[in-house]
């Protein structure tokens, strides 16, 4: 079975007290498809302009990522900018610049459609059902969010609710989102919404995840040292989601799993800027990870 992810496809132009890198390939649908290459054969949709480096190309192409929904449009590429502090949770926003994402509307080739599991990246709600509105019964849709849609496209953001199976947000957003403090009350009230299963990311804190079968705690992998956190979150989901792409049965009973193999791809996406690292390792190392993980939480 195959991922089709859709998203932004950026450059990223990141700053830390020890090091500044400038238009390094990023966005929510690059960090999340290399990640789910890893697992099962990948497909990007997306726009980037004329400006985009044809190296980034190749490096997508290395990782076996169908580029047939990606479309080279006229003008320049999305690009973010932004500034961490000594403290890697917190980052502030220097320039955003929205290049072609401003009018881009993903239209999928019609061999795409019957894709079998699909992760709405980060973009708006419009443009994350406009996706489903082309899809033809997906065996499984994740949809991930932020704060800037609850607070100008929620409408939206609640139709698409109502279509997919499981929805991503992080402890903040979720609390936006259903006017409470208390993270489990937060998750009863975003299912009445819709999805069956909610993730609420909590940074280098984990994961907790919402289902059928109750809760789960998912821890993150422990690093002596954070690079760059940029994407971490966009590796996760795509790990995740790649790897119930490459398992059979029902998502119950492999959800979990892909959630510990989706945090460890996150880790190593904060052990270098953007996606060096990340482009690096190969799927033995991620497997050992998840098995020093392992026993660093079974008791």
């Amino acid at each position: 079975m195959s991922v089709l992810i859709v998203g932004t496809t950026a450059l990223d132009s990141i700053k830390t007290p020890t090091a500044t890198n400038p238009r390094l390939l990023g966005g929510s649908a690059s960090h999340a498809a290399v990640a789910a290459s890893f697992f099962a054969p990948t497909r990007l949709v997306g726009g980037v302009g004329e400006d985009f480096p044809s190296k980034y190309m190749a490096l997508y192409r290395r990782h076996s990522i169908d580029l047939d929904g990606l479309q080279v449009l006229p003008g320049k590429t999305f690009h973010w900018s932004g500034e961490y502090e000594a403290n890697m949770n917190n980052r502030r926003t220097l320039a955003t610049e929205l290049g072609v994402i401003e009018t881009f509307s993903p239209n999928l080739p019609p061999a795409w459609r019957k894709t079998s599991h699909v992760l709405l990246g980060n973009i708006s709600p419009a443009l994350q059902n406009h996706v489903l509105d082309q899809m033809s019964h997906p065996r499984f849709v994740m949809a991930d969010s932020m704060d800037l849609w609850l607070n100008i496209a929620l409408p939206d953001l609640l139709r698409l609710l109502k279509r997919v199976d499981g929805f991503v947000l992080n402890d903040s957003e979720a609390h936006q989102l259903t006017k409470t403090d208390n993270l489990f009350t937060s998750l009863k009230k975003i299912h009445a919404m819709g999805p069956r299963y909610v993730i609420i990311k909590k940074g280098s804190h984990g994961s907790v995840l919402s289902g059928p079968k109750g809760y789960f705690l998912c821890p993150a992998y422990p690093l002596t040292k954070v690079v760059d956190p940029t994407g971490a979150g966009d590796s996760f989901l795509g790990g995740l989601m790649g790897y119930l792409a490459s398992v059979k049965g029902p998502v119950d009973t492999h959800i979990r799993r892909a959630m510990v193999y989706g945090s460890v791809v996150a880790s190593f996406c904060c052990e270098g800027f953007g996606l060096t690292r990340t482009t690096q390792i190969q799927r033995r190392d991620i497997k050992m990870r998840v098995e020093h993980l392992e026993k660093l939480t079974r008791f």
